[in-house]
């Protein structure tokens, strides 16, 4: 696998914590002018440049794209951005609660993608992957990291380590509470760095497919030449990642009324009450139908297929698709999606004022499970993980040719 330093653009360590911005796409227009209001600095003046125009700017138009080289001019014009004069690897922690991860900050190969040897789990969708390539070719810049992973390596970790006893570049906790740390990789490390990455096989994205198919998709374009090549990414080792739940809403119960449906979850699980949301195990599920919740329990034949196996797939083809009519969920308008940062007490707020019927909470997938599906070269189920801590946009920018 190559990697290589770069020479990043990215903010003084003044005004860090004031351009750190959460990734563009976690929040809505809404929720992103709100973050953003009175703050001049943030990133998600560039990442979601639509909150510095008028009402209903579609994001991706061809002036939002304009707008967003402005405002990441601006903040390099203002000097809130400066360009590295040497290439850099950094490391970069993030700590949420107990749980804390450190990965490498390095540019990665988009042929390296290409080859499989970056392995993926999810499909990509055509509209995102334009969206964020025309991002790239109107600012000629990479903005915000894609999320990689891999088997530890105990060479990189001593390198980490290292690098991680000395004072920061970066220290802060952002408004959700959860602290950022980023070091310089010292140069002289740079090469054995490089040495110890080339020999790990594969990694693997976590978060950051489209990132990433874009990325690939503007290198192709250019013929892999310069900066092009290489895109923007933040690779963990595996045994440090953590995996939320994507919970699953259905917004109505397709002619069914509740007793009718809780029939029909008995005829595919062995159903339950429960006293709360959390599923304690995988082969569990949680519902929450009028104003309760359930537990729904199920066995895996023996040989199933991993993809088969997970959680996510046995709901999805014993009850969401059969009998709430969600034949496909990455198009079906009656089902959405969330991350089990927000909690149980939202997911079941959204049945409980109207705007859903039914509640899903799901047990996590694991970093195990999802390597195991992108090794065989198969595809997750749509919204099947949520990785948490997100990495923040705006600490480092890959200016491209």
């Amino acid at each position: 696998m190559n990697v290589r330093p770069f020479a990043a653009v990215r903010p003084t360590p003044e005004a860090a914590s004031l351009v750190a911005a959460v990734p563009y796409d976690v929040v809505d227009t809404a929720e992103a002018r709100a973050l953003a209001a009175g703050n001049p600095f943030s990133f998600l003046h560039v990442s979601r440049p639509e909150i510095d125009m008028p009402d209903g700017t579609d994001c991706s138009s061809p002036e939002a794209y304009v707008q967003a080289k402005k405002a990441l001019d601006g903040l390099r014009a203002g000097g809130t951005l400066v360009q590295d004069v040497a290439p850099a690897f950094y490391a970069y922690r993030q700590v949420m609660g107990d749980h804390a991860q450190t990965g490498i900050v390095a540019t990665f190969d988009t042929q390296d993608y290409l080859a499989g040897i970056l392995k993926q789990h999810e499909k990509t969708r055509k509209d995102k992957e334009d969206d964020r390539t025309r991002h790239i070719e109107t600012l000629h810049a990479h903005t915000g990291p894609a999320f990689l992973t891999y088997k530890d390596d105990a060479e990189i970790d001593a390198i980490v380590a290292a690098a991680c006893a000395d004072a920061p570049l970066y220290d802060f906790t952002a408004p959700d509470g959860i602290r950022h740390t980023v070091w310089t990789i010292p140069a002289d490390r740079n090469d054995a760095l490089a040495a110890a990455f080339a020999r790990i096989p594969v990694a693997y994205i976590a978060d950051g497919h489209h990132r990433s198919a874009a990325a690939s998709r503007y290198a192709r374009e250019r013929d892999f030449a310069g900066e092009s090549r290489w895109f923007l990414a933040v690779a963990f080792p595996a045994s440090q990642l953590k995996i939320l739940p994507y919970n699953r809403l259905v917004a109505d119960l397709n002619g069914l009324d509740s007793d009718a449906l809780l029939a029909k979850a008995r005829e595919a699980f062995t159903v339950t009450d429960a006293s709360d949301g959390a599923p304690a195990t995988g082969r569990h599920a949680r519902m929450f139908l009028a104003g309760r919740w359930y537990d729904l329990a199920w066995d895996v034949p023996a040989g199933t297929d991993v993809v088969s196996s997970l959680d996510v797939s046995v709901l999805q083809d014993r009850f969401l698709a059969p009998v709430l009519g969600i034949d496909d969920p990455r198009t079906s308008p009656r089902i959405s999606f969330m991350g089990g940062v927000r909690g149980l007490d939202e997911l079941k707020g959204r049945v409980e004022n109207g705007r859903d019927a039914v509640a899903f909470s799901m047990y996590p997938v694991t970093v195990g499970e999802m390597m195991d599906i992108a090794d065989a070269g198969a595809i997750m189920p749509p919204k099947s993980t949520w990785f948490e801590p997100k990495l923040r946009s705006g600490l480092f920018v890959h200016v491209v040719d």
